[in-house]
């Protein structure tokens, strides 16, 4: 399963060969953890090394291959080092000798096909500084911040951190409320969290842990029951919660025995609505009923995981979507961030899960193709709550004035 860590801001490291950002890296993290050495091509494999940096708070730093690496083994690093450029937030191009050019400016390209901020350092500067020639060239290509550095005597290291944090999105790293604006202080909150195979072993997922901490961190009251006990409890206290959240896949039942008078929603749906790109699954949710016999549905997972009759993207929703189409759609599945079995003009729709275990960024690079191309996309569910004939009191709640 995908760690943690890859919640955090990721920040690519990019350059050419012997430009020093493993050397960089290790001066910023105050860590020997990238490899150095005087021999061009060290880096190989993209690799991942975690910081703190103090306004944004825990992130990623990637340094990458050097990206005018040569020969077969040499293009097959590059490549890996282009795609890092899909799930990163910000961009750091290292240069040093004064030397930009066609490399650089290639790089400069792809960050704008993928929406990457990014800025340019110049590194060495104690050996050599950054002249004037060398300034005019770059900003003849782009008006991104550059900065002078040196790994061997952290000269300017605070300068480096200052320009990451006016580089990067505060969408990569601001706390997000997941149910704040529609919540008040001494609201009472049933959270309804079914208990299956799937469900981690003495733990919780990640959009229930998220919704009991964002209930809390608002002055509201928790209550937290399966779907077995919900009705029970509404029975014999009287209360009226101001807002139920359920997993989505006990939407079916859920919303039979919530009165209509109480606001309903699902814990994915509130994390789509943070994450992703929330219109654009609604409006994709619609296509399910338009499938025919032998159109592709693609499923994407955003981690991996152990596999049982129980999962949801590869199991049930297939399943269900046969049931409630009276059709055959095909179905395929790709995992973590993998390249997807074959080209997204072949596939009539697109399921995302919640996406809790990548970054927002990560996410909407994902699906940003998909959506330029005018494939319909959803998520898990908004899916469900479609078919359960639910979906416009489960996104009420988000859009009612």
């Amino acid at each position: 399963m995908t760690k943690g860590r890859d919640l955090k801001p990721h920040i690519g490291i990019f350059g050419r060969r012997n430009v020093g950002k493993s050397s960089f890296i290790n001066a910023i993290t105050g860590s020997d953890t990238a490899i150095v050495s005087d021999i061009a091509g060290t880096t190989t494999d993209p690799v991942k090394k975690s910081m703190e940096i103090f306004g944004i708070g825990p992130s990623v730093i990637v340094d990458t291959a050097g990206i005018d690496d040569s020969g077969e083994l040499g293009e097959k690093r590059i490549a890996k080092s282009m795609q890092i450029i899909k799930q990163i937030d910000c961009a750091i191009i290292l240069i040093s000798g004064n030397i930009f050019g066609e490399y650089e400016e290639s790089l400069i390209r792809q960050f704008g096909k993928a929406d990457v901020p990014y800025l340019i350092v110049h590194n060495k500067m104690d050996t050599e500084p950054l002249n004037t020639d060398t300034i005019q060239k770059i900003k003849s290509q782009t008006d991104s911040a550059i900065t002078e550095f040196s790994a061997v005597t952290k000269q300017n290291n605070e300068a480096v951190i200052e320009s990451i944090k006016g580089t990067i999105p505060g969408s990569a790293y601001l706390k997000t409320s997941l149910l704040g604006d529609i919540i008040e202080r001494g609201d009472i909150v049933m959270l309804i969290t079914p208990v299956d195979s799937e469900a981690p072993e003495g733990r919780m997922i990640l959009p229930q842990v998220m919704a009991i901490r964002d209930v809390l961190d608002n002055g509201a009251i928790n209550v937290v029951v399966k779907e077995t006990e919900a009705e029970l409890f509404l029975k014999r206290t009287g209360i009226k919660p101001k807002l139920v959240v359920t997993d989505s896949q006990a939407f079916g039942f859920v919303s039979k025995i919530i009165p209509g008078d109480i606001p309903l929603t699902g814990f994915s749906i509130a994390y789509a609505r943070m994450r992703g790109p929330f219109d654009e699954y609604i409006k994709g949710a619609k296509k399910i009923s338009e499938l025919q016999d032998g159109d592709r549905v693609l499923i994407l997972e955003s981690c991996t995981h152990q596999i049982s009759c129980e999962d949801i993207g590869r199991f049930k929703i297939p399943r269900w979507i046969r049931e409630f189409t009276k059709k055959e759609p095909v179905f395929e599945v790709c995992s973590g961030l993998n390249e997807t079995p074959r080209p997204l003009d072949e596939y009539s729709l697109i399921i995302q899960c919640g996406g809790c275990m990548i970054t927002r960024k990560q996410l909407f690079s994902r699906l940003k193709p998909a959506i330029d191309a005018g494939i319909p996309v959803t998520n898990y569910g908004i899916a469900i709550a479609y078919m359960n004939g639910i979906l416009d009191r489960a996104i009420e709640p988000f859009t009612k004035k």
